[in-house]
């Protein structure tokens, strides 16, 4: 009787996970997302996010209600510079940290979204035997991800082919999770004009470079803005902090006509309700948020990033006439013109959007968090 009394209380003990991802939206929001899903699941379960000190994670995730450390880590450039000979030392304190937080919170999982600090936890998480998980968002894994896929117990990808780099048994195909709030934009045109000032009599576009901006996308908005509005076409502008005081200023001429940039927008749901096209980055996320929204949308690949991922992400859609692709070497050149012939263009809006949507993964989110359950469930049977 004891030993059943034991078996339940432990079967009835909330669990503890750990959430490790950060430096851009893309590795935070999918983050967040798979905790809520665990949550709605398991309402009980305790979390602990950790992240790298100084970056964005470390506002945006107790905005979103749950609790954040912080580890001292940076990535490794590659190209030789002063900060890298600061990366030993930063790898080993952050590994010790990893250690005590670990011990600390005694996590029943941990689950790794991408960023700095993912790599450290989930490596001692998975040298303890703890179960772990990566989710990885790109077509083209990161070299950190790379090596942790040969520890980790779950690999959740969004493209498939992902054997080229992973354990092939190790591989769940998923999706990227997403931000809740967009996964239904049913009925929020109207609210979504209302807060951003806007005229429903007007097209309007949604340029979104990342949580963290995109330069070229900026400067090439600048350029447009003249012809934008002479089209009477609204602008929703979401510049990063690092051109936002550059941008307030370009707009500061066209008050009271659509035309509005932000360093961040907190209702993307409302952006994309109003949104007739979107011009946008090709990180895995913008990428997955686009299927879902079937919005048609105008994508400009970062070439800064490792083995050109998101021209190939892009590419993914573009494959199969979803999307329309400009190399951001001739952004500033061609992007004015042809964002608004393809707004004008009610056809091939539609087009865009029918095909966009039949690459949308549904309910990516709870998939993850059903197979976390599912990995802590095999690890530690229940009787």
């Amino acid at each position: 009787m004891k030993v059943k009394l034991h078996r339940k209380e432990v079967l009835l003990k909330p669990l503890k996970i750990i959430v490790s991802g950060g430096g851009t939206g893309g590795h935070i929001f999918p983050a967040i997302a798979i905790a809520n899903a665990i949550k709605a699941l398991r309402p009980d379960t305790q979390f602990l996010f950790v992240g790298a000190e100084g970056k964005m994670e470390m506002e945006k995730v107790p905005a979103a209600g749950y609790k954040i450390e912080g580890l001292w880590i940076s990535g490794f450039q590659r190209k030789l510079t002063i900060s890298n000979l600061a990366f030993p030392f930063k790898l080993i304190s952050s590994l010790m940290k990893a250690k005590k937080i670990l011990k600390s919170f005694s996590p029943d999982a941990v689950i790794g979204t991408g960023g700095f600090a993912s790599g450290p936890m989930l490596q001692v998480a998975a040298a303890k035997g703890i179960v772990t998980l990566i989710q990885e968002q790109n077509s083209y894994p990161g070299i950190t991800n790379k090596i942790l896929s040969k520890k980790v117990d779950r690999i959740c990808v969004a493209y498939s082919g992902m054997e080229k780099y992973f354990p092939k048994e190790k591989i769940l195909l998923t999706g990227n999770p997403i931000r809740q709030d967009i996964l239904s934009l049913e009925g929020k045109r109207d609210r979504g004009l209302e807060a951003f000032g806007l005229s429903p009599d007007k097209k309007t576009i949604l340029v979104i470079g990342g949580s963290l901006g995109a330069r070229t996308i900026n400067e090439s908005i600048i350029k447009c803005l003249e012809a934008f509005d002479k089209k009477h076409i609204q602008l929703i502008w979401q510049t990063g902090k690092g051109f936002y005081e550059t941008a307030k200023l370009a707009v500061e001429g066209y008050e009271g006509r659509g035309i509005k940039a932000f360093d961040f927008i907190q209702k993307m749901d409302y952006a994309y309700a109003v949104a007739d096209i979107v011009i946008s980055r090709a990180g895995a996320s913008s990428v997955s948020e686009l299927c879902l929204v079937k919005k048609p949308c105008i994508l400009i690949p970062s070439p800064n990033v490792a083995e050109d991922h998101q021209t190939k992400n892009a590419m993914a859609l573009v494959t199969y006439k979803a999307a329309v692709l400009i190399k951001d070497s001739e952004a500033r050149e061609k992007l004015c013109n042809e964002t608004i012939a393809l707004i004008n263009d009610k056809e091939q809006c539609s087009k865009l959007s029918e095909n966009i949507g039949r690459l949308a993964f549904q309910n990516s989110a709870n998939v993850i968090a059903n197979e976390v359950l599912s990995l802590i469930n095999n690890k530690y049977p229940s009787p």
